[in-house]
């Protein structure tokens, strides 16, 4: 006799889906620097983005069918407040039109860290699982204790030795991963003031930023950062008052993707590099990963397993 489960549809748990193109093209970032370098700064990141930005799009096919590419930029509001959006995003666009570029999204990077009454960056700092480097003991205070997160094993710390006995020999720092030589990097998370205020560091903040463009960002289930359309023909005066993801372009391909790709200037570089080491150890959300491989395997588009090797960038130099 076979016995009746019954379960509590409430208590089900759920993962909200998002749409998904096969590539998140980002055209840029913008800081105060750029903005008061005038539009002649913006024009020349344009013109650089442009040809390689057309590469990535001609990478993104395949199968004879068309490629779902959206296009995003993000504007950091989160470390210094400059301008207005009033001022800078119709700059911003038509310089981006000059160059033949079209602007889909548009983020605010505080979004990263908060988005409406959703601690977005504190989320993600609690699915990080460090990887204990081969031979350690626990030593090394945890991330949520120092804020720091390391691909490998640190240089021990040195010791005073204690009678009869020798001090400890300095010993290198080791990468986990490493290929015969090591390229150890310890990553800043992010860092508390004297008032108790926590501010995150940009690479954490850009590593946020790729799990969004990514579609695997959720609370409780519920997707974060959706894109808000953008209606009126003006921007507000208050960065507070523009939505922390923004669809300029009605028509455009859904925001998140399969993959992503940044055309930067090589000054991005390091963070970049320091992007990696964090997604590596995050643990994302398990349902919106099996959503992921799921609708690739349906689409037969082949998505990496590591989410760090989603992530894609071209590096320009200059600016």
């Amino acid at each position: 006799m076979t016995e009746a489960v019954f379960r509590e549809t409430a208590a089900e748990p759920r993962t909200q889906a998002v749409p998904l193109s096969h590539l998140s093209l980002e055209l840029g970032h913008l800081y105060m620097e750029d903005f008061e370098a005038g539009p002649e700064h913006l024009r020349r990141h344009f013109e650089r983005v442009r040809p390689w930005a057309e590469a990535a799009r001609a990478g993104a096919g395949g199968g004879g069918r068309r490629a779902r590419i959206s296009t995003c930029f993000l504007i950091d509001d989160y470390f210094t407040r400059f301008a207005s959006p009033a001022e800078v995003v119709p700059m911003l666009l038509e310089e981006a039109g000059r160059a033949g570029l079209t602007v889909d999204y548009l983020a605010r990077e505080s979004g990263c860290a908060v988005a409406g009454k959703t601690p977005v960056a504190e989320a993600v700092a609690g699915r990080i699982v460090e990887e204990p480097p081969p031979g350690s003991y626990g030593l090394r205070p945890p991330v949520t204790q120092t804020g720091w997160l390391a691909n490998g094993e640190r240089s021990p710390v040195a010791r005073a030795p204690q009678a009869m006995k020798k001090a400890t020999a300095w010993q290198p720092p080791k990468e986990t991963a490493a290929r015969r030589h090591s390229v150890f990097l310890d990553v800043e998370l992010w860092d508390d003031g004297p008032d108790g205020h926590r501010t995150w560091s940009c690479p954490f903040l850009a590593a946020v930023w790729q799990l969004a463009r990514l579609g695997l960002l959720r609370d409780d289930g519920e997707a974060v950062l959706v894109p808000q359309p953008h209606t009126g023909d003006s921007f507000p005066d208050d960065w507070d008052e523009l939505p922390p993801l923004l669809r300029l372009n009605p028509r455009a391909d859904p925001f998140a993707a399969y993959r992503t790709c940044s055309v930067i200037p090589s000054r991005f570089l390091p963070v970049e590099h320091a992007v990696r080491v964090i997604l590596d150890q995050v643990e994302v959300d398990p349902g919106a990963l099996a959503q992921t491989a799921e609708r690739s395997a349906r689409e037969d588009t082949a998505v990496p397993d590591s989410v760090a090797d989603r992530v894609s960038y071209v590096f320009y130099a200059g600016q």
